[in-house]
């Protein structure tokens, strides 16, 4: 870090004060300096001109004269543009002349203003204003004493209501809070005053997202070593075909037709099939049955299946009426 003389308001050295780097040392950048400088310009500007259009301007309703006839160009109205008192053609109208500017690049131009003014030795350190009330003669003697004899960026803090009512009436000098502080109020005076509690602290730079550790799953990898002792236990999966080998004579149990009360009729099984020798469709809620080929037999989910439409019949389940007459 640079350092520079620490000044009192009498001008005497007071010490020695270090200036951060990255704050006072970097290589100016001209070209953000100008856009950011641009940029704090156009948000100055209040944006409020504004002209009136032909539609805006008051009269004009009646036709100035018929439109044949007279010798002059057709006119339709006295206040077009091209009249005097007219409305104006593609005049100005209130806009926002703002623009964005990123805070990183903001940042960058005061610190390219600020290192400019210290290359140039005009960056001034005092210990303290210490005015107990204003006095505009104690700040005027308070410059003289330190030498500055242009126009100056004087750092005021905001309880400081003191210091800043004294140099308040001088017209070369600037006041601002280190809030307000930018790249404009900066190169637009030749010296920048700061007490020392308020000179810029060094900018803490932002932790880097810290990324996982590589030995993450290193340490993992004992658990995936006990992977072996997992397929030492792999024997009593093999004890599975047993209950696989059990498992037919469950599915043909369960695939056996239980017997209706009916004759010649079985229940439906579980899981929808047609019954080996039945292939009569019965339908309990509503007491008829469906035989293949039927318009209703594909359509129809059967409780009960016969063998024969004998046993169908003998059991009080009657053909549905359009088969009836189908068959007849």
């Amino acid at each position: 870090m640079a350092q520079i003389t620490l000044k009192n308001t009498a001008g005497k050295d007071a010490g020695k004060v270090e200036l951060d780097d990255a704050m006072f040392g970097i290589e100016p950048n001209v070209p953000v300096m100008h856009q950011v400088v641009t940029a704090q310009l156009a948000a100055r500007r209040s944006g409020t001109q504004s002209t009136k259009t032909r539609s805006e301007v008051r009269g004009g309703g009646a036709k100035p004269f018929r439109q044949k006839g007279t010798g002059n160009a057709r006119q339709g109205s006295i206040r077009a543009p091209h009249y005097s008192g007219g409305g104006v053609a593609l005049g100005p109208k209130p806009r926002k002349y703002g623009q964005k500017t990123p805070k990183k690049m903001i940042g960058l131009a005061l610190r390219s203003a600020l290192s400019d003014r210290a290359a140039e030795g005009k960056i001034i350190v005092i210990d303290e204003w210490g005015f107990d009330k204003p006095s505009t003669k104690a700040a005027k003697a308070a410059l003289a004493g330190l030498g500055i004899d242009a126009k100056a960026l004087v750092v005021v803090g905001r309880d400081d209501a003191a210091t800043a009512l004294s140099f308040r009436n001088l017209t070369e000098v600037q006041i601002i809070t280190p809030g307000e502080l930018n790249a404009y109020d900066v190169l637009c005076n030749e010296y920048i005053v700061f007490p020392q509690a308020l000179l810029p602290a060094p900018v803490a730079a932002k932790p880097a997202k810290a990324k996982p550790a590589p030995t993450a799953p290193a340490e993992a990898a004992p658990v995936a070593d006990e992977e072996p002792e997992v397929a030492e236990a792999a024997p009593v999966a093999d004890e599975e075909p047993e209950v696989a080998e059990a498992a037919p004579a469950a599915d043909e149990a369960a695939a056996a037709p239980e017997p209706a009360e009916w004759a010649g009729s079985v229940k439906a099984l579980a899981d929808g099939e047609q019954p080996e020798g039945y292939d009569i469709k019965g339908n309990a809620d509503s007491m008829l049955y469906h035989v293949p080929g039927s318009s209703f037999y594909s359509r129809t989910k059967a409780e009960i299946w016969f063998d024969t439409e004998e046993n169908a019949q003998a059991a009080g389940f009657s053909k549905p009426a359009s088969q009836q007459k189908d068959s007849e």
